[in-house]
C-alpha cells in the first residue's frame, strides 16, 4: 500500500514537472489572429497577453470607429482561441487526456 502510495506522488511530480515544462514553452509562442478580411491583425503570446495590434490604414475611418473596434477585438479573441487551443492540446498529452478543473483558468 504505502509503495503504490509512493509511485503515486512520483507520478504526480512527474506530470506537474512536465506541465510546468510545457506551459513555459507556450508562454514563449506567439498567436496571431485576424479579422475583418485582414484589416486587423492581433498576436496574443501563450500567457493570453496581447502583444501586437497591426491595422491596415484603410480600415481606419473616423466616422466609423466602431467597426474598427468590432474588428480589433475580433482579431484578439482569434489569437487567444489559437493559444488557448494549442495549451489544450499541449497538456492534454501531459495528462492522458484528463481534463483537470480548474488547471488552466
Amino acid at each position: 500500500m504505502m509503495q503504490d502510495m509512493g509511485k503515486l506522488m512520483q507520478q504526480a511530480q512527474r506530470i506537474q514537472s512536465e506541465m510546468q515544462k510545457k506551459q513555459e514553452e507556450l508562454d514563449s509562442m506567439s498567436f496571431t489572429g485576424t479579422a475583418g478580411g485582414g484589416m486587423a491583425e492581433a498576436c496574443v503570446n501563450g500567457k493570453l497577453e496581447v502583444t501586437q495590434i497591426k491595422v491596415m490604414p484603410e480600415a481606419v475611418d473616423p466616422r466609423d470607429v466602431e467597426m474598427l473596434e468590432d474588428v480589433i477585438l475580433a482579431a484578439i479573441q482569434e489569437a487567444q482561441k489559437k493559444a488557448r487551443e494549442k495549451r489544450d492540446q499541449e497538456m492534454s498529452g501531459v495528462t492522458g487526456g484528463l481534463k483537470i478543473p480548474g488547471l488552466f483558468g
